[in-house]
């Protein structure tokens, strides 16, 4: 494959991950607005406690060996299958052991009400076995649409289950329901669009090869899953289920922004890098491009954010959730960083090299728990910012690697992004200064909303930022191809 069709076929990957990141987590944020209002923080705060759990047993269906089929160039249907049912015998095994740990995990957090929901929940770990080695095809063959619409369907039925049930008062069942819906419907969907099926064919053999590769990535972001979640366990035991419900909903927001552009990035990045592991100045020059596309995109989003924080919870959820306002701009600075370190650490996973992935995620999970546990004692804003401390030491660490693997080291990192984050920054200032003038909440959200867009793309066109210029130019790309084909 050439680089202009490369260059194309991974912007209209990108086009339609985004598509359905925004789609699903749209019509996810909508929903969960509606949710806040008709449930008490303290339901939610409940969910968030068994969600944990969840997220953390999700890394072993979605990371590891679905990554080892993507990196692996030769991969044919005898790796597919071997993974498949090596992945949905782990999934029957993890979820008979939650099934019978339930009632461990409520005594020990003192909620017998806990144990029901843990045994229903943990239903969608199989349910996401079965779609695992799915997602992986679609992946290594950057069919993104697929994505598309089994996300969107999933989401949008379990939108009106979830509602519906609230309404009808069923409590914290309805966030269950909605959870189990999503994921059963997205399988489903998935499975009726990809064309590819196990074949009665397994090879351990493979899976040693496959698994040599994998696991460390597999430990890599159990690591990382734990650490994520660790704050929300402490936080359950330590103190209240409102201040857990007020700190999920301050990560929530910004959290949103970030998947939807994040993870975009990386199922179309990763993939590609893979095909081009042998060529160390294209990988270079992707995740170049990557770091410089994605911090323009994110970084005013993510300042936005922090400067408009009070007007969008008053608005959006009301005031009794604006205690989580301190914990949202905390996580929007946090954020900011994620594309970063995902372009950083996509190159050394395309490259074959997740004995350093590994190493990584162990340095900077040791500062983080050190931080943390430095900082429980202080409360749950102190919680809140040693991960902001962390995240920022993690950039250091990350980039580290791709000094030598790449040339692409500290100095040519930080000038490639400081552009972007300095725009981003005076024009979240300039955001800020909006609510100054009294106007009713609505009105000023607009104002800053609109102002914000006008000075960020102004003065892109201005400086003739690079992100911007590469941005367009691929969008008139994107617009005349469809236009042809009409």
């Amino acid at each position: 494959m050439d680089n202009d069709n490369l260059r194309q076929k991974t912007f209209s990957g990108f086009l339609w991950r985004f598509a359905e990141r925004c789609g699903a987590q749209g019509v996810s944020f909508i929903v969960s607005l509606v949710l806040a209002r008709l449930l008490a923080p303290e339901v939610y705060g409940t969910i968030a406690l068994v969600m944990v759990f969840m997220v953390i047993l999700q890394v072993f269906v979605d990371s590891g060996m679905g990554n080892a089929l993507i990196q692996k160039k030769d991969a044919d249907d005898t790796d597919f299958s071997t993974v498949f049912y090596f992945n949905l015998v782990v999934c029957i095994v993890l979820y008979c052991i939650m099934f019978a740990a339930a009632p461990l995990i409520a005594k020990f957090y003192k909620d017998d009400s806990l144990t029901a929901v843990i045994r229903v929940l943990s239903l969608t770990l199989v349910i996401s076995g079965v779609k695992n080695v799915q997602q992986a095809y679609v992946a290594r063959n950057l069919l993104f649409k697929r994505f598309f619409f089994s996300t969107l369907g999933g989401t949008v039925g379990a939108a009106v289950l979830g509602i519906t049930l609230a309404y009808q008062g069923f409590g914290v069942w309805s966030l269950v329901a909605q959870h189990i819906f999503n994921t059963m419907i997205d399988t489903i969907i998935l499975w009726i669009t990809v064309k590819w099926r196990p074949r009665r064919e397994f090879s351990m053999e493979r899976l040693k090869g496959l698994f040599s590769y994998g696991w460390k990535l597999l430990a890599s972001a159990l690591l990382d899953t734990v650490y994520n979640n660790i704050r929300q366990l402490i936080i359950g035991l330590m103190y209240s289920s409102a201040n857990l419900a007020f700190y999920n909903k301050g990560r929530q927001v910004p959290e949103l922004i970030i998947t939807n552009v994040n993870t975009s990035i990386d199922s179309v990045l990763f993939p590609v890098l893979s095909e081009q592991q042998e060529d160390k100045g294209m990988v270079k020059g992707m995740t170049r491009r990557a770091i410089k596309t994605s911090t323009y995109i994110i970084a005013p989003l993510m300042m936005g954010l922090a400067a408009t924080a009070p007007v969008v919870i008053r608005l959006l959820i009301t005031e009794k959730w604006l205690p989580c306002v301190p914990f949202l701009r905390i996580f929007c600075f946090t954020f900011m960083l994620y594309p970063i370190h995902t372009a950083n650490l996509n190159a050394m996973k395309a490259m074959g090299r997740s004995d350093i992935f590994l190493k990584l995620e162990i340095i900077k999970k040791v500062i983080g728990v050190i931080l943390l546990l430095s900082t429980m004692w202080f409360g749950v804003m102190a919680m809140a910012y040693s991960l902001l401390v962390s995240c920022l030491l993690s950039l250091l660490i990350n980039a580290w690697p791709n000094r030598k693997l790449l040339g692409y080291g500290y100095f040519e990192q930080l000038k490639d992004i400081f552009s972007n984050i300095m725009l981003a920054v005076l024009m979240g200032v300039a955001v800020k200064q909006i609510e100054l003038l009294g106007f009713a909440d609505f009105l000023t959200l607009c104002l800053q909303v609109v102002s914000g867009i006008v000075i960020y793309l102004a003065f892109s066109v201005f400086l003739k930022m690079d992100s911007f210029e590469y941005l367009w130019k691929n969008a008139k790309l994107v617009l005349f191809r469809i236009f042809r084909k009409r």
